[in-house]
Parts: C-alpha cells; structure tokens; sequence
C-alpha cells in the first residue's frame, strides 16, 4: 500500500527527474573518458596491437558503472520518498481522525529530532492552541447563553404581565424602568465585548502618549473614594508622584479602575486597599493590594478569561469582563500582569516597559 502510494507521488516524479537529469551529466562525462582514454592510448602506441581486447575492457566498467550508479540512484529515490510519503500520510491520517473525532487527535512523533519531527511538533503545538481556543469559545457561549437568559427572562416576565394587567401609570412606569435598567445591563455586556476585541486587534495604539501613570491612578482612586467609604473600605494611594509610562491614558484609567473596583467589591469590608506607583527596572509598575479572600492559585490564570467568574452560580452582579479588559490593555501596552498572596488578601502587578523616548512631557 504504501509502496504503491510511493510510486504515485510526485516526490518520487521529481526523485525520477533528478535522476534523468544525473543520468545525463554521468553519460557526457563516461563519454568524455571513455573517447578521452581512446584518443590517449592511440596517441601514446599508434596502430601498433590490437585494441580491441582494451576497448571492450573500458565499455564493460562503464557499463557496469552506469547500472550501478541507476541502481544506486533509484533505490535511494524509493527509499526517501517512501520516508517522506509515510510522515506525509501520518499527517493526513491525523488530519482525517480530526475531521472525523475532533481535536483531541496528535500526530505521533519519531524522536528522531529531524525536520518531519519538528513540522509535527509544531502542528500538535498548533492543534493545542487551536483546541484551548475552541473550548474558551464554547465556554463564553455558555456563559453568555447564561448571562443573558437571567434579564430577558425578567423583562419577558414583566412585559407579560403588564400585558395580562389593567394599566397602572404608576406600575408601568416602574416596569419600563426595570427593563431598560435590564437591557442597558446587555448592551453595556456587548459593548464590553467590543471594547475588548477593539483593544485586542491593537486599534487603539495612535493614542498612545508619554503620560503620569501616578497621576492616571490618583484620578482612580478620587473617583472610587465614595464607594470605598460606603463599604467602611480604606482607599489610598501611595509610591512614587511621577511614574513615567508611555500608553493609552483611557485606556489605562479604565484597566486600573476594574482592579480598584474588584478590590472594593470582593475585598474586606472594613479594610484596606492600597494603589501603588513606582518606577521600577527602566519602566513602570502599579500594584493594587486587598486584604480580601484572594484567589485560589489555580484559578489565577483563568480569571482574565472572558465570562469567567470564580462565583460559579453566576448569580451576584458582574459578567466577568472586567479582568479581560484589563489583561486585554495588558497585552496591547506589552506589560506583565502577575498575582501574588496579599497575606491576607491579593495583590495584582502590572509591570510596563520602559516608555518610548519620543517626548518627555507628562500628559
């Protein structure tokens, strides 16, 4: 089967060609010794004895050179075409169990270490990729199936029973209130969605400026002071006053604005969240500390999944965007995110890379 296919192949075709043409090049030189030799020995000895008895000497080792240069050369094209054919059929029989099964098919390995095994290497790496990606997107369809059924199924109740009830200004105004409150809670999920997809394709870049990345997170925590107090939370800011960073400032208030609000909301009633800026290793690095419950080490590579919420039920408040933006204005600035143990609490760092040297201006 596999033999039959290796004589089918193209590869073997061109084996075939390069053969020919090899053929060729060994013929014209054969030919050029053989009438060389001829020429030579009727130069040295004349017409004197009888060449016959050398002539068919020097056609025969030709000959049998000739054959076993053919041999050698067809075998040795059968032989790397059978190679090559049966890696290639490997990767179209895993290509096939995929099509049929799904991704959970590899394509196996030779360790051999060669250049077949490192395009499998490199197709299984890109299988993995491509099924980690499938079930990130199976698993936001499911959450966003989840989130949206809690308020169209509240305004679908409302609307249905306004419909079954005698009018009540009073009532309906009510109604009307909830459902919009409803709906402007799914628009702002979708256009989170949007914003997160518009900072992950790097659209927003022409904004970036050299600006105070103290200053952005001092506007933070003024804004967020009154929602603190209303939870008995302690709010301040601390670090350096002029931390230098080139960025996206909306962008980089709205990302440092998700982690204070996430720190208020699942920190310690009553305790304390601390923002702070320094200058670190060329760049620029803001930490926001709780003294909350913090999360589990192994959910802390999922939380910046989209949907994804530690609150499995889904019930409370949230749709579990905000840490995507924030991992999304990560990426788009080439900074690090990192979690650690608050001892109580969570810490979450973001570290930037030195600011670009095209003004020097604080925004």
């Amino acid at each position: 089967m596999l033999l039959a296919k290796t004589l089918r192949s193209s590869t073997f075709r061109l084996a075939l060609m390069a053969i020919a043409a090899f053929g060729l090049i060994v013929a014209a030189i054969m030919a050029y010794v053989y009438f060389g030799t001829l020429a030579y020995v009727q130069s040295r000895i004349g017409d004197a004895g009888d060449h016959d008895a050398f002539t068919r000497m020097i056609e025969l080792a030709m000959v049998a050179v000739a054959v076993l240069l053919l041999v050698l050369a067809g075998l040795a094209a059968v032989l790397v075409t059978r190679r090559t054919v049966g890696r290639i059929e490997q990767i179209n029989a895993t290509s096939r169990a995929i099509m049929l099964s799904g991704l959970d098919q590899r394509i196996p390995l030779r360790d051999s270490n060669d250049e077949w095994d490192r395009v499998a290497e490199n197709l299984n790496q890109m299988l993995d990729r491509i099924e980690t990606l499938m079930g990130e997107v199976k698993q936001v369809s499911d959450n966003v199936a989840h989130d949206l059924r809690t308020p169209l199924t509240r305004m679908r109740g409302r609307l249905e029973k306004a419909y079954h009830t005698p009018r009540n200004g009073e009532a309906d105004a009510a109604l009307i209130g909830d459902t919009i409150a409803d709906l402007d809670a799914v628009l702002h999920m979708f256009a989170s969605i949007t914003r997160i997809s518009e900072i992950e394709t790097r659209a927003r870049r022409s904004a970036f400026r050299t600006l105070n990345l103290a200053e952005v997170a001092g506007e933070v925590v003024e804004l967020y002071d009154a929602a603190a107090e209303q939870v008995a939370t302690r709010l301040s800011l601390g670090g350096d006053r002029e931390v230098a960073i080139t960025g996206d400032r909306d962008l980089l208030f709205d990302a440092v604005a998700n982690l204070v609000d996430n720190a208020i909301k699942h920190g310690c009633k009553g305790g304390t969240v601390t923002v702070t800026c320094r200058s670190a290793d060329g760049g620029a690095a803001i930490a926001i500390a709780d003294d909350g419950p913090g999360i589990p080490a192994d959910q802390r590579d999922q939380v910046f999944k989209r949907f994804y919420r530690l609150e499995q039920s889904r019930y409370t408040p949230g749709n579990g965007l905000g840490l995507s933006l924030v991992a999304a204005v990560a990426r788009l600035h080439g900074a690090e995110i990192v979690l650690h143990d608050n001892a109580p609490g969570l810490t979450v760092r973001l570290q930037f890379p030195p600011p670009s040297q095209s003004g020097t201006a604080f925004a």
